[in-house]
């Protein structure tokens, strides 16, 4: 693939092939060991233009960052929906569905960002993916049970911005890696506050012990900006890994783009979005 540092024009005009962009909601609960409680949460969903349920289609889930909601990748920047169409139309990617969620709870000021991103492990698996994959025609067949997820799971993608790419390694990855085999974490890792080492020690431990379980890892595709806030800690954390974990591969499933001058910011983030789509579910 040939990395691009400006989004090309040709993806940021309108197309006649538009995909369909609709609100989701389904019912879930924070997890919590202390007591939890009831939630009713909603999500959106693309479907690539032309979606027919006799198909089956690949599914990213696509987080935001901190301090906004699941409106951010499609109605805050409605120009993420128009890069996909024409990705799609001009065979660029695959068709794929597309699911933002968040991970917030309502209660942002009351646990920390990383309890949070740990915790999203939870309804992700037992009732964010099987309510999605049970409405909409995945390669899960409609079949949510957790046995069929897993052997589905190559078929099944997380990525996310900041606070989002962090819930992308803790939620998905490190807990839930055997309901998906790619990963899209742009601009950061452990966050401010992480031990790097650890963060590393983390990555290897669940691609390792995955391997042994026959879980192979398809793709990792990290992505930052050298001007980026995340930037310095996500190259640490990621160099440490590449350097302990035998499984991670450049160029072959794993890689870290990096737009020179790039900064914590959309365009960044819809470039990360555009590379990785291009080495998703091939």
């Amino acid at each position: 693939m040939n990395y691009i540092y400006e989004m090309p024009e040709a993806m940021l005009k309108e197309t006649d092939n538009k995909g369909t962009v609709e609100r989701f909601y389904y019912d879930t609960e924070t997890y919590d060991a202390e007591g939890s409680r009831a939630l009713h949460k909603g999500a959106w969903v693309y479907l690539p233009y032309g979606y027919d349920a006799s198909k089956k289609y690949n599914v990213l889930y696509l987080l935001h960052g901190g301090g906004v909601n699941e409106d951010w990748w499609f109605k805050m920047f409605p120009d993420t929906v128009t890069i996909l169409d024409n990705m799609m139309a001009q065979g660029i990617c695959e068709p794929c569905i597309i699911v933002t969620p968040t991970y917030y709870r309502g209660e942002e000021n009351e646990k920390s960002g990383e309890y949070i991103t740990e915790q999203f492990r939870f309804e992700l698996r037992k009732d964010l993916i099987p309510a999605i994959e049970s409405k909409y025609s995945t390669f899960a067949c409609g079949d949510v049970s957790d046995e069929n997820l897993i052997k589905t799971r190559a078929h099944r993608a997380c990525a996310g911005l900041s606070l989002g790419s962090m819930t992308t390694y803790r939620a998905a990855l490190y807990n839930n890696f055997d309901l998906f085999s790619w990963y899209g974490p742009f601009s950061g890792c452990g966050g401010p506050g992480g031990v790097r080492e650890n963060e590393a020690k983390r990555i290897t431990d669940t691609l390792v012990e995955g391997e042994k379980k026959g879980l192979k890892l398809d793709y990792m595709f990290c992505g930052n900006g050298d001007k980026d806030i995340a930037y310095e800690e996500h190259t640490e954390i990621m160099d440490k890994a590449l350097k302990m974990c035998p499984i991670l591969k450049p160029g072959v499933n794993y890689d870290f783009y990096t737009i020179p001058g790039g900064v914590h910011d959309m365009k960044a983030w819809q470039l990360h979005l555009y590379h990785a789509l291009q080495v998703f579910f091939v």
